[in-house]
């Protein structure tokens, strides 16, 4: 039985409350569970105590097989649980091809008005000093 550690909604509408609870991966997300180790309150200030788990029942789950979601992965590192390997993607950050595309023909027409301009400019000065010689 591949068990999770994961989060159940309660709370109203527009007014979440989660409970962080050990299920059957196969059970629903407020369905049943087996055991509830601790809860999450989203609405309360970041700095306040938004996050409360058993920390030794955590430890007890965790050694018999039982495996975080993401979220509650990132919970239980915060605690000092369980170490969270960070997610790095060195090209998030980085355009798409289409857009990589069009900042090069941007760059390039850039480049030839600076070059006419730079021609424009330099040819009056240019027909000055030949017609002072």
């Amino acid at each position: 039985m591949p068990l999770k550690i994961r989060l159940a909604r309660a709370g109203s509408k527009k007014r979440p409350y989660y409970h962080v609870v050990i299920a059957d991966a196969r059970s629903p997300r407020d369905g049943r569970f087996i055991e509830s180790i601790g809860s999450w309150n989203p609405l309360l200030p970041k700095d306040g105590e938004r996050v409360k788990v058993d920390a030794e029942r955590v430890k007890h789950w965790l050694a018999h097989g039982a495996q975080p979601t993401d979220r509650v992965l990132r919970f239980l590192d915060e605690a000092g649980l369980v170490k969270r390997e960070a997610r790095a993607n060195p090209k998030k950050a980085e355009p798409g091809k289409k857009a990589q595309e069009r900042a090069a023909l941007l760059k390039k027409a850039q480049e030839d008005a600076a070059a006419a301009a730079a021609a424009a400019t330099a040819a009056p000065v240019e027909a000055e000093a030949a017609t002072a010689e």
